[in-house]
């Protein structure tokens, strides 16, 4: 076993971190401040990169690390991090949620005060030698409704806080289950009656393709009139132009915002100086205590899987996935990607995952291909790693049903799998398998027959099946300079419901998708990757 690991941090993280490495025979480089170039010169001569949120670990960075095996963030998220790119390379991506929680959460409430009473600016304003009270004279919380959107590790800590504030606490998170959430003293709500009821809104959601400009312009028309935000989740959940011009118009009241789109913003983003505008630079996870957690958490994270004591807070593979056959590798990707496809198509709250497996070769892996379902449903929506030891615990713990059941009948497959998802508005079920040796293909979904390989991003879209519905949808596509790679269409009968899938050569904006969920005919089109 190698132990002469060499370890590059490039972002400042506690000392404690490195004593432990040093501790375990690493040798330890503290480089900060640099930027991509100068970080890919240097990566080839080490084993392990550590960064917070400063370093971002491009592709380019990635491909450098000729010797590189884990990247390590000493914090919540990996947005900053290509994890597809280290995936394909083989690298290992870590990184330290839990640590952080109790340090954002009351990161928020100290920002949601700070707006409530105009703390910043009155102290200011006094500093400038104004005694002004009229001006900045606050808001009470007690009594005021607050709507959290996202009831995780961060959501529960803020809700909890704020009931002692004496304050109707609303959320919405599309993964818990209602029961789970009442059982917080919260009351579960539609992200519309949420908006619709909030005096403040807090936000405790990942970064992802289905946040990005969660809070736009049309968000903010739905929301009660006076409404206060909070973000110390994710720059990019809120459209920060379309923020500004409702502060202007006075539909929000106020937002106080500790993440931005472009971190650091530029010095003359107009809400920095905005007067009903509270800003902190991403002081969320910045306390003491916090980043001692992350240090320590993800030094002996490193240390324990280098030297194959355990493999925690991976992001990007399991323990699971060494141990497992060769020829049940291809059906474990599988299987992830079904999970995905299912996350990602779904309306509603998820209610209950069944998983099947058709085939007795592929019962001695059964556990692991359903636990690798779970992640691909999971992973995107979590803001901690989901691997196969935990996934079935925040299942439970989000109130999701699980079951499952082995199948000898295969029809015309040797081997199949198949996810089937609930939710409180719909069930579906998506069918897949092995051509060959590692060929993955999705085989059928519900009653439509097709095939196809999960791959990239891909476009699901049911139809009226009439002439004309692809041409529509290709020529929306061809006008945004999207390119077709691929498609199948399933149908049950002529001019019933059919169902098509596009496999893309690039992503789709969200207005193209808008655009052809405007065509006559076109049901619900969803934007897929995977």
């Amino acid at each position: 076993m190698n132990n002469n690991y060499k370890v590059l941090i490039t972002d400042p993280v506690d000392n404690s971190c490195v004593d432990i490495l040093k501790n375990e025979g690493f040798t330890v480089d503290m480089q900060t401040g640099l930027n991509e170039a100068q970080v890919s010169e240097l990566i080839p001569d080490y084993h392990i990169l550590i960064v917070r949120s400063g370093t971002q670990v491009t592709e380019k960075i990635i491909e450098c690390g000729i010797e590189l095996k884990i990247i390590g963030r000493a914090g919540t998220g990996v947005d900053n991090i290509d994890v597809n790119a280290a995936t394909r390379k083989g690298v290992i991506v870590m990184n330290t949620p839990g640590g952080n929680t109790i340090s954002t959460a009351e990161h928020a409430i100290s920002l949601l005060m700070a707006l409530a009473r105009n703390v910043p600016q009155a102290c200011a304003s006094l500093r400038e030698g104004v005694w002004d009270r009229k001006t900045y004279r606050g808001v009470e919380l007690v009594g005021k409704t607050i709507g959290i959107i996202g009831i995780g590790k961060v959501g529960k800590e803020v809700a909890v806080r704020l009931q002692g504030f004496g304050m109707n606490v609303l959320g919405f998170d599309p993964l818990v289950a209602d029961d789970v959430i009442a059982k917080l003293n919260i009351e579960s709500v539609s992200f519309e009656e949420l908006l619709r009821r909030s005096d403040y809104i807090t936000l405790h959601t990942p970064l992802t393709d289905d946040t990005r400009n969660l809070f736009n312009t049309q968000t903010f028309q739905k929301c009660k009139r006076g409404v206060r935000l909070v973000n110390c989740a994710r720059g990019g959940i809120i459209n920060e132009s379309e923020l500004l011009e409702a502060l202007n118009e006075g539909h929000v009241e106020g937002a106080a915002l500790d993440v931005f789109e472009k971190e650091p913003p530029p010095t003359d983003h107009p809400l920095l100086k905005h007067p009903k505008v509270v800003v902190t630079p991403h002081l969320g996870a910045s306390t003491v205590e916090a980043q001692e957690k992350v240090a320590v958490q993800i030094a002996h994270q490193i240390a324990d899987a280098l030297k194959e004591r355990s493999l925690i807070g991976a992001v990007n593979i399991s323990a699971a996935q060494f141990s497992i056959r060769e020829d049940h590798k291809p059906y474990l990707d599988l299987a992830e990607r079904l999970g995905r496809i299912a996350g990602q198509i779904m309306e509603g709250k998820l209610k209950s995952i069944t998983f099947t497996a058709g085939g007795e070769g592929l019962y001695g892996s059964f556990d692991i291909l359903k636990s690798a379902v779970l992640r691909g449903v999971l992973s995107p929506r979590l803001d901690h790693p989901v691997n196969d030891v935990n996934a079935p615990y925040f299942a439970r713990e989000l109130g999701i049903g699980l079951s499952d059941r082995k199948d000898d009948y295969t029809g015309n497959y040797s081997q199949l799998i198949a996810v089937e998802y609930m939710t409180d508005k719909e069930k579906r079920k998506i069918y897949g398998t092995v051509f060959g040796m590692n060929a993955i293909r999705i085989i059928q979904v519900d009653d439509y027959r097709v095939e196809i390989e999960p791959t990239g991003a891909m476009l699901f879209y049911w139809n009226i099946d009439r002439p004309g519905m692809l041409a529509s949808v290709g020529s929306a596509l061809a006008k945004a300079n999207i390119n077709i790679a691929g498609l199948s269409l399933g149908r049950k009968a002529i001019g019933a419901e059919a169902l098509t899938i596009i496999d893309l050569d690039n992503d789709v904006p969200h207005s193209v998708i808008n655009e052809i969920a405007g065509i006559d005919g076109v049901i619900n089109p969803k934007l897929v990757k995977v």
